[in-house]
């Protein structure tokens, strides 16, 4: 049984949606625990020794590529190692194989840590920085545009075959209102979110925890918790 520690946010839902779609059953091949990161749970020590940069999601599987157990933090990482552990969603020949990878670099790098900036400063920031929201809203629609422009080129984010990188990608596009985008402007990146969002697996995966989650902004000890002087302490 593998254990996922996680929460309903765009980078534990690439996990979930990764597991279902290589064939797993959450509560028959996989578990998943809630880290309830608006409480900080997320600073647990129990939760640090598997993720030490204090982010959710994180996986432990008691089958590891030797036998032993093994675990893992930051989900691009976990979405490798499960692609290699199924032998699914990686491109077996080398060349497309660092197709994928780059566009997988391209969320962990830039989609999520940008759009993150747009919800915090478009919804979250306690005052309104209008240099913060211009400048994270632009940067959203750039991003919107290149993965546009690669998708007239290709059905898939990284070539011909659903992969990891659309694994990775489309759980932050959910929130596309959230980061001021207007769909119209990006039709072929529309019609690939359209196309990802019926995978029956998606489905499943994005129903993970999604009824703990409730809204940020009249939660003052979470806001602190995930915003303020509690996730800068030393640990």
């Amino acid at each position: 049984m593998i254990d996922v520690y996680s929460w309903p946010t765009p980078n534990g839902h690439k996990v979930h949606i990764m597991l279902e779609e290589c064939g797993m059953r959450l509560g028959r091949d996989w578990l998943a625990h809630p880290v309830h990161i608006g409480q900080g749970e997320q600073f647990t020590p129990e939760f640090l020794t598997i993720s030490p940069n204090n982010k959710i999601p994180a996986l432990v599987d008691p089958h590891g590529p030797d036998g032993k157990p093994i675990s893992l933090f930051e989900s691009g990482a976990i979405l490798v190692y499960l692609a290699a552990k199924f032998g699914k969603f990686m491109p077996k020949s080398d060349r497309d194989k660092y197709e994928v990878l780059q566009w997988l670099m391209f969320q962990m790098g830039g989609v999520g840590p940008m759009l993150g900036q747009a919800h915090h400063f478009r919804i979250y920031a306690p005052e309104k920085v209008p240099y913060g929201i211009e400048r994270y809203t632009n940067e959203a629609r750039r991003l919107y545009g290149v993965m546009d422009k690669q998708l007239a080129l290709h059905p898939y984010i990284a070539g011909k075959t659903y992969s990891i990188a659309d694994i990775a990608i489309f759980p932050w596009l959910r929130s596309w209102k959230n980061q001021g985008i207007d769909w119209a402007d990006y039709p072929r990146l529309k019609e690939w979110f359209d196309t990802i969002s019926e995978r029956p697996a998606v489905k499943r995966g994005c129903e993970v925890l999604a009824d703990l989650r409730q809204p940020l902004q009249n939660d003052k000890k979470a806001m602190e918790t995930l915003f303020g002087k509690a996730q800068y302490q030393k640990r």
